[in-house]
Order: structure tokens, then sequence, then C-alpha cells
């Protein structure tokens, strides 16, 4: 009698782990894996084309590229914010908000705290440049 006993709670403790580990395995698939965040690499690749299509420009004055003319002076920088700032406006997409930072000053909005950014830096003969994005 006591070995019939001690089999039929065996049996119910295999019962058991096998519920749960059918529950486990359905909810696993119900509720699916979270996907990876993509946004940061993303914003990534927003900065660099921004960063390569003003690298690539041709300066409005004088100098190398557009980018070293920004980046030559204090002046020539002020001089050439608002251009920039209109500039980095047009090529980036709507959705999208960016800040580019130069020795001389920065264009662009304020970087929010604890939101994904990306960011690109083009080295010039005058200096870096620097370009943040993020999502509105």
């Amino acid at each position: 009698m006591f070995g019939n006993r001690g089999q039929l709670s065996l049996s119910l403790i295999e019962a058991g782990v096998g519920v749960i580990f059918l529950l486990t395995v359905t909810m696993g698939f119900a509720l699916g894996v979270p996907q990876p965040d993509t946004r940061e690499p993303q914003l990534d690749v927003y900065a660099e084309d921004a960063a390569t299509v003003l690298a690539g420009e041709a300066p409005r004055h004088r100098g190398t590229t557009r980018l070293a003319e920004i980046v030559a002076s204090s002046g020539a920088f002020q001089r050439e914010r608002a251009a920039l700032d209109r500039r980095v406006a047009r090529i980036l997409p709507d959705n999208l908000m960016y800040r580019v930072g130069t020795p001389h000053g920065a264009v662009g909005f304020e970087k929010p705290a604890g939101v994904p950014v990306g960011q690109a830096t083009v080295t010039t003969v005058n200096g870096d440049v620097t370009i943040w994005v993020w999502y509105t």
C-alpha cells in the first residue's frame, strides 16, 4: 500500500511540472519575444548622412568645404550660423530634431535627457563638427 502511494505522488509532481512547462511555452508564444531597440543605430545613420552631405558641399565664401568654412573662425560661424541651421533642417526628415556643435558655437535644439540620440563627427582642417539627431 505504501508503494502505490509513493508512485502516485511522483506522478502528480510530474504532471504538475508538465502543466507548468506547457503554460510557460504557451505564454512565450502568446507574448512573444521583445524586439531589439533599433532607434539609436538608425539615428546614427541619419546623423552620418547629414554629416556626409555637409562635408561634401562647396563653401559659400572661402575654404575647402562648407564645414571647414563654418569652423574657420568665430566670425565665420556667426556669419554662416543661420544658413547652416536652415541647411541641416532641409537635409533631415521632419520627424527629427538636431544640434550641430562646432568649436565656435552650436545651432539647432537643446538635446533632451533620456532619449536615444544619434551622433556623427566630421573632422575639418579647422576643427570638429558634431551632429546629434533624435526623434521629436
